[in-house]
């Protein structure tokens, strides 16, 4: 098994699914955000809402998370991995680094 606490770069995450990884891509940011720029594999779920969604997420698969910048996903990492969560990635960076490093279609904000 890999570092449980682990952090991947856009680049890295998305090579990872390219070679055939499977995971759960989960956006935490609010609705509005996700509205101005958003990556198309991940599944909403605003961190104000993660605490009673959470059982939607398998906790025998990876899961990345992505906000922004990093910080939100970074503590929502955190709390999964306190959860019992068997793998959980923090995309570092977030959006903002996605729009640079891998998708430059999507808007920066």
């Amino acid at each position: 098994m890999r570092d449980r606490e682990s952090d991947l770069s856009p680049e890295a995450f998305v090579s990872r699914r390219e070679a055939g990884e499977f995971w759960q891509l989960i956006d935490v940011r609010e609705a509005w955000e996700v509205e101005l720029a958003h990556v198309a594999a991940a599944k909403l779920m605003p961190m104000s809402e993660i605490h009673r969604r959470v059982v939607e997420l398998e906790k025998s698969v990876p899961v990345a998370v992505l906000c922004h910048s990093g910080i939100r996903s970074a503590q929502v990492a955190g709390w999964l991995r306190q959860l019992g969560f068997a793998e959980v990635a923090n995309i570092t960076g977030g959006i903002d680094a996605w729009s640079v490093s891998v998708d430059p279609s999507i808007p920066r904000y």
